[in-house]
């Protein structure tokens, strides 16, 4: 009887312990209130609720390409197509852009280690990418074409005529035109120039006589050297598509922007935008909107 008595006594003890420490511990930590947990609530869901909750889209961007993404140098403001397509979406979310500086090699990789919400500015779709990103609705049909000096146009109009000895390929690093020329130059020289804004001065000064890159960019760059040709940008010798990178996770995000880009490309607003950066000159492009 007594050692049943002692066993009891000290599970009561133990008890009340336990109690006390639960309640303790209670006391130690703030009960959380309906405004925080909305607050955790908004954290763990969608960029369709947490952009306008902090009223900035994240954007990633290059900066190095137009006519979609062009950095002034000297003034940091980002000026392109996709930079006004950046502003419009920022917009219908009740928020403004934030243009957050990334490279081609590491653009994905910002994108999902959560630096940015969106990834613009003439992104390609292609599967490697697609492995760290989603993408949205494409906005644009592109593919490989060479732009070359006019006087050279019909020299280069084959892979078989550019992948010669003697002929000097130049390339940006890190994207699908690095990808592209090292998949099908294996005699003719490949050089990777560091920066893609100023790379078609190397064809234009004789240092090089070929770049092949997206048509969009061709027709632009054409537009702006006279010096320079773009060979055949109807009849590219790939096929791709532009689209907006964006988190694998969050479908209902995704959703959001495939219904942005596609009243955007059936309702004039993208071809807009277009077409005001084509019609300006380097010195006057277009402000986001």
């Amino acid at each position: 009887m007594r050692r049943a008595v002692t066993l009891a006594t000290v599970a009561a003890v133990l008890a009340a312990t336990a109690a006390g420490s639960a309640l303790a511990d209670g006391a130690a930590r703030p009960r959380p209130t309906a405004h925080s947990t909305a607050d955790s609530a908004v954290q763990r869901g969608t960029l369709l609720d947490r952009v306008p909750e902090r009223g900035v889209l994240r954007v990633c961007t290059t900066g190095d390409y137009r006519p979609f993404s062009h950095r002034d140098a000297t003034t940091g403001a980002y000026t392109g197509i996709d930079i006004a397509m950046a502003g419009n979406l920022a917009k219908s979310l009740d928020a403004k852009p934030k243009f957050v500086a990334t490279t081609w090699a590491k653009l994905v990789d910002d994108l999902a280690a959560g630096r940015c919400d969106i990834g613009m500015g003439g992104v390609s779709v292609t599967l490697e990418r697609a492995r760290k990103a989603a993408f949205s609705e494409p906005y644009l049909t592109d593919g490989k074409t060479p732009i070359v000096r006019c006087e050279d146009e019909k020299k280069y109009q084959t892979l078989d005529d550019i992948d010669r000895p003697g002929v000097r390929v130049v390339v940006n690093p890190g994207g699908t035109n690095e990808q592209f020329a090292r998949a099908h130059i294996k005699r003719a020289t490949l050089t990777v120039h560091p920066d893609n804004t100023t790379i078609f001065e190397e064809i234009i000064d004789g240092r090089a006589d070929v770049m092949m890159t997206d048509a969009s960019e061709t027709r632009y760059q054409s537009k702006i050297h006279p010096e320079l040709c773009a060979v055949h940008p109807d009849k590219p010798f790939s096929f791709s598509e532009k689209a907006y990178a964006l988190p694998r996770a969050d479908a209902q995000f995704k959703e959001y922007v495939d219904q942005w880009v596609h009243l955007a490309t059936h309702d004039g607003t993208y071809q807009k935008y277009a077409d005001d950066w084509l019609a300006a000159s380097p010195a006057a492009s277009p402000a986001p909107s």
